[in-house]
């Protein structure tokens, strides 16, 4: 069930950014006077289509997984000769330059209305509160303890782990200081920190931004009550239910889940005197982890539960909402920020302070839009947003066969005052399809490799 929703998730993601992108260039094309011969959603035979008057033939094909737009165009076939003043080919160059970014505008104009919306609905987020403080870690010399608020990063406000995150993944490559503030419990004044860094984040793979500052987010406390046992696995066998909490193992007390799975990881193939509480009462259980052999040949203990989930504190949740036009500015400011952070990791890869690991294809794509879609429609919508302004960028390049390519070429003409030859276009293309194709390997690659 799990991989047909990552598949159905990721073929609306990816069909509605592209659709979204397509129709970027289809409107602006028809403004400027392009005849549009056929917008496509999805590739391969058509499914559905039908001729609007303009000659525009509109379809859904059986591909869903991408789309395009057909323009008349004499380098594509012969035109005739009451129709050469409508083909892409014969407009000027500031047209063709209109149609062409349009599309890459399209997306960034679909990631601000769904920041938008999602500012006006509202966004539930947890406090930044600071659970752990590692010995010795720049948290710990910059002076950061357990239970402070975070409040900005880099002088920049914060409202959540996310947020906080996301500054300091811009800060990758730093060296010298990053700047945190944060208030104690009960105050209203933040203090500022200064945290030693030195070559920030550089080639981390993943990068762990806050795990490499020491600090662990503040979470309630995890019992170990069991909510899902898997039939035939060691805990069925053992007699655990849904709703056991689990007191003790080997008569030492429990805290909390974590120190259960620890122990049961830790002890494949050993027998474990439980000590349950169920319905009131304590019972005796006794439980043998199965061992089970991890990809990196260590052998762990495996029982077949699952623990059942605790919500946060109401004093740990944190509603952001934004009136309609207030909106308007934050949408603005994060499709910039986002845009920005998107633009510097690309600048960061290429230098190499980034892993080239860190990209994604269409597995992780799968993966991290069936999650969002599981999560709610707030994450969802956010990761839309994300991954449109991505392909946004991505299309801006200047490789040729991307749009930003295209754009490339037309500001050389607007320069020498005489398009790029054919010749030079054919080079760049069979450049620009080997770049791609190379990127989409190494993408795919990777996510086999994170499988």
């Amino acid at each position: 069930m799990g991989l047909i929703q990552n598949v159905l998730a990721v073929i609306v993601v990816l069909g509605l950014l592209i659709t979204f992108h397509e129709f970027g260039h289809f409107w602006v094309a028809r403004r400027c006077g392009v005849k549009v011969l056929r917008f496509s959603v999805g590739f391969g035979k058509p499914l559905w289509s039908r001729v609007d008057r303009h000659g525009t033939e509109f379809a859904v094909a059986a591909i869903p997984l991408g789309g395009y737009v057909k323009m008349l165009d004499e380098r594509e076939g012969p035109v005739a000769e009451e129709e050469r003043h409508r083909a892409f080919n014969q407009k000027g160059v500031w047209s063709r330059i209109a149609i062409v970014a349009a599309g890459p505008l399209a997306n960034f104009l679909l990631a601000l209305v769904a920041y938008w919306l999602l500012f006006v609905v509202g966004t539930t987020t947890v406090v930044p509160v600071i659970g752990e403080v590692a010995p010795d870690s720049p948290a710990a010399r910059g002076g950061l303890v357990a239970g402070q608020e975070i409040t900005a990063v880099r002088d920049e406000a914060v409202h959540s782990w996310q947020d906080i995150n996301l500054e300091l993944v811009a800060a990758i490559g730093a060296s010298g200081e990053l700047t945190v503030s944060a208030r104690d419990e009960g105050d209203s004044v933040a203090r500022e920190h200064r945290l030693p860094v030195q070559d920030w984040l550089v080639r981390q793979d993943p990068p762990q931004p806050l795990a490499s500052l020491g600090i662990t987010p503040w979470r309630p406390r995890l019992p170990a009550v069991i909510d899902q046992v898997v039939d035939g696995e060691p805990a069925a066998t053992a007699g655990l239910q849904s709703g056991d909490e689990v007191m003790a193992v080997d008569d030492e007390p429990l805290a909390d889940w974590n120190r259960f799975v620890e122990l049961v990881r830790g002890r494949p193939g050993e027998t474990l005197a439980l000590t349950v509480l169920r319905d009131g009462e304590r019972r005796s259980l006794s439980l043998t982890p199965r061992p089970n052999t991890l990809d990196d040949g260590t052998t762990i203990g495996y029982v077949g539960a699952g623990v059942a989930s605790v919500g946060w504190p109401e004093e740990y949740r944190r509603e952001i909402r934004y009136g309609p036009l207030d909106a308007v500015g934050q949408a603005v400011s994060r499709t910039g920020e986002m845009t920005v952070l998107t633009l510097d990791a690309i600048r960061k890869m290429l230098v190499g302070l980034i892993s080239p690991s860190n990209l994604s294809g269409p597995i992780t794509i799968a993966r991290i839009a069936g999650d969002s879609a599981r999560s709610g429609l707030e994450s969802f919508v956010s990761f839309l947003a994300y991954l449109s302004i991505s392909l946004g960028v991505l299309n801006l390049l200047p490789i040729p066969v991307l749009d930003g390519g295209h754009l490339l070429y037309y500001l050389v003409e607007v320069v020498r005052g005489r398009p790029v030859s054919e010749r030079v276009q054919a080079v760049g293309l069979r450049i620009g399809l080997a770049l791609v194709g190379t990127l989409m390997l190494m993408a795919l690659y990777f996510d086999l490799m994170r499988l």
